[in-house]
């Protein structure tokens, strides 16, 4: 028969506690600043991951280490590149990859100054995916960009950059290569809306494809001690390319450890927890997974990225 009379104790003022009253949230006031707003975080949980990924960031820029920016495309559906281009400004931003979506968005962003199509509308007609000048267009840019030597980002940015596009200054594509950062699109093929054209090259696209994931390994590089890679959005592609390319840079013999890995998503996916955030960091870096919506998280990350720079 146990004696609960003889029962242990200790006093809670000598434990360790994980929250303390000094990690509280601030109480809201009226016409404050974002830095006094951020300031009144509570540093638990989330707050604190955030935190870290921003100082990570800031500290990646004064090292001139990598901080690659991979997202899907539904980021620039949000109405999202005009945060990405003043990182891209402001030399935060090292390195942007894509997948295949996201220079079909951009393109029509800079084109028509609109995009995102009714899917489940045009579907039913067999409409789905059928614009006419974003095929043309994108198909005939990395058939000639990849012919030319480039990878497929910088071919569709060439193109940009050369055309007369309304709304080319909101183009990531065209200010990653005004501003020389590498931009990489990583391809499923029949994933896209344009892979149903006959204006489409699946053999040039492929290649273009190819010469950008060498080049995403060769800025995975440079995330060895202290550079970040952040993942918006995208579930599957992304953090497959990103997992490989960093696999085949160990290979060569480049030691890329102890960095920062971040995933940034509405909801909770198995493939970039594993990819992004748990096995490329291990054992010596750090890995962060924040659930939330684009639309709020990344001008959250993106303006405390600029009040510490």
């Amino acid at each position: 028969m146990i004696n609960i009379n003889r029962v242990k104790t200790y006093s809670v003022k000598s434990r360790y506690s994980k929250v303390k009253v000094s990690d509280f949230a601030k109480l809201p006031v009226r016409r404050s600043s974002f830095a006094k707003f951020y300031n009144s975080l509570p540093n638990i949980l989330k707050t604190k991951e955030i935190r870290a990924i921003v100082d990570a960031i800031v500290a990646a820029r004064r090292k001139k280490k990598s901080v690659i920016f991979m997202c899907g495309a539904h980021v620039i559906k949000c109405g999202l590149n005009p945060l990405l281009i003043e990182l891209i400004k402001k030399k935060v931003i090292t390195c942007i990859a894509l997948n295949g979506a996201g220079i079909i968005h951009d393109f029509e962003l800079a084109f028509a100054g609109k995009t995102s199509e009714d899917v489940a509308g045009n579907l039913k007609h067999g409409k789905f995916g059928m614009g006419k000048e974003t095929a043309v267009f994108i198909n005939t840019a990395a058939r000639d960009g990849v012919e030319d030597g480039l990878g497929l980002g910088y071919a569709v940015a060439s193109r940009i950059s050369t055309a007369k596009l309304p709304h080319k200054s909101l183009s990531l594509l065209y200010n990653a290569a005004k501003f020389k950062v590498p931009v990489t699109v990583h391809v499923g093929i029949g994933t896209d809306i344009i892979h149903q054209h006959p204006s489409f090259d699946a053999s040039l696209t492929g290649e273009g494809s190819l010469r950008d994931f060498k080049i995403l390994t060769e800025n995975v590089i440079k995330l060895n001690k202290g550079g970040v890679v952040l993942n918006f959005g995208s579930a599957v592609i992304l953090p497959e390319v990103f997992l490989k390319a960093l696999n085949l840079a160990r290979n060569l013999g480049f030691p890329v450890k102890d960095f920062t890995a971040a995933n940034f998503d509405m909801i909770y996916h198995y493939r970039p927890a594993e990819n992004i955030v748990r096995r490329p960091v291990a054992p010596l870096g750090r890995g962060y997974y924040i659930v939330g919506h684009h639309e709020i998280m990344l001008p959250l990350l993106a303006q405390a990225i600029i009040e510490r720079i």
